[in-house]
């Protein structure tokens, strides 16, 4: 398994936020991204998970509520990639795919644009 520590991940992380086209980031509301370690032990291989209400399915009764959160996944990112330049490319490719699901874009069109 490649080694990283969590802070050079969380950077990584951050980096691949900070890749998202500004006109969209601003755009974003009410969500929170987090790094775990592992995820839940029923999805082992999972990489990152969205959780929340996506913004196209806000309406007015969407106020009060806790943030959206997104969570990406160091332990399967690390041990799925052999290089450091694949977990940098893994990592945006991850952090991508639940941000658009924030958006409400799902898995089927994530595929179809490369983002599975």
């Amino acid at each position: 398994m490649l080694e990283m520590t969590r802070e050079e991940f969380e950077e990584l992380v951050a980096e691949a936020l900070d890749r998202i086209p500004p006109e969209l980031t601003r755009l974003m509301d009410n969500v929170a991204v987090f790094v775990e370690d592992e995820p839940p032990s029923d999805d082992p291989e999972l990489l990152g998970l969205y959780e929340g209400t996506p913004l196209t399915d806000r309406g007015e009764w969407y106020a009060g509520v806790l943030p959206d959160r997104i969570t990406i996944y160091r332990g399967p990112t690390l041990r799925m990639c052999e290089s450091r330049e694949d977990v940098v490319a893994e990592t945006e490719i991850t952090v991508v795919h639940e941000v658009a699901h924030h958006f409400g874009i799902d898995d089927e069109r994530l595929h179809a644009l490369g983002y599975g």
